[in-house]
């Protein structure tokens, strides 16, 4: 759905959001969460139009960060699965784990995968600006790891169906960044016996302080103009940061940690303004010696979700991480 031109300029009412004295956001996005549903029910069970093809729950992860987890199991499965980890969008600021959008959109993964799925209730910005969602990205991948490690109070569904071996990390929009720099941290650390085998970036967010082509000329487009992006920015960088930081750019960061990230499969539009930022990323981690399989379709926007790019988003994810 386009939004409002007469806002394009205006990117606090673009993003629906009033910037309180304190720092905090009051945010007027409006979104319907969605409950977990760790059991079938039969009334959404027999509907053609809300089908439930998965289970889901939620479990904390850090009680103090009030972060979480929702976990969704595809029905009829008892062989082993693939592990995804996934970052919701938002632009660091915006949405839930817990949001219907992204809920109903994993209830279909998992099955169509089919894999378990472990969404991340991360924290936002700006109360808690990056590295936080870092932060608490790499703690959900050693939540991961510590399942497989067999720690008491192992959830007995990863006990049951989880693939320690085939673990891949993802993210669209913000949460494809957080899903990159997640991969990196987890680089630093001991995550055996788990093994992440793919990184898979939807639409990533990156930037940097020079416009690249694909933002001078769509930079008042109606999805995402660059005024929003140059804001979210402003609220998620640590304070005094410019778009050039590392978290935003970081093309051209020297880390010799890059070439040991795993294949990466990396997917956005055209007509988004961020896709030149895209194929610089794509370009950087071959150059590092990644294995890239990237693609970027004609047309489009940032956030584009119609229900055949969603159906083609899952054939892709799904031939990725059965490839591997």
């Amino acid at each position: 759905m386009e939004e409002d031109l007469s806002v394009i300029d205006e990117p606090y009412k673009f993003l629906k959001i009033v910037l309180n004295p304190d720092g905090s956001l009051t945010r007027d996005d409006q979104v319907p969460r969605a409950q977990a549903m760790p059991e079938l029910v039969s009334e959404i069970a027999n509907s053609p139009s809300q089908k439930q093809v998965a289970l889901s729950k939620d479990i904390p992860l850090n009680t103090t960060n009030q972060t979480f987890l929702r976990l969704f199991r595809p029905l009829n499965h008892t062989t082993k699965l693939p592990i995804i980890i996934d970052f919701h969008g938002g632009g660091f600021i915006h949405f839930s784990a817990t949001s219907a959008r992204f809920h109903d959109l994993w209830n279909i993964a998992a099955a169509i995968t089919p894999s378990l799925i472990i969404t991340v209730e991360y924290r936002l910005a700006p109360e808690h600006r990056l590295p936080a969602a870092y932060d608490d990205a790499l703690e959900a991948i050693l939540w991961v790891r510590d399942q497989a490690r067999g720690f008491e109070g192992c959830d007995p569904w990863m006990k049951e169906l989880a693939d320690y071996s085939n673990v891949h990390i993802m993210g669209t929009s913000a949460g494809g960044n957080i899903a990159y720099h997640a991969a990196l941290r987890a680089l630093d650390v001991d995550i055996n016996p788990i093994q992440i085998k793919g990184l898979i970036l939807n639409q990533p967010f990156f930037g940097g302080v020079e416009r690249s082509p694909s933002e001078e000329k769509l930079y008042k487009n109606p999805y995402l103009p660059v005024s929003a992006t140059d804001l979210l920015w402003l609220l998620s960088l640590p304070l005094g940061s410019d778009r050039d930081h590392e978290y935003c750019n970081p093309l051209d960061v020297v880390n010799p940690k890059i070439k040991r990230l795993p294949r990466c499969l990396i997917r956005g539009f055209e007509g988004d303004a961020l896709v030149d930022r895209m194929k610089a990323l794509a370009k950087m981690l071959d150059v590092h010696g990644v294995k890239v399989v990237s693609k970027f379709e004609e047309g489009g926007f940032h956030g584009a979700a119609d229900p055949s790019l969603i159906q083609e988003l899952f054939s892709k994810v799904k031939d990725f991480i059965y490839s591997s």
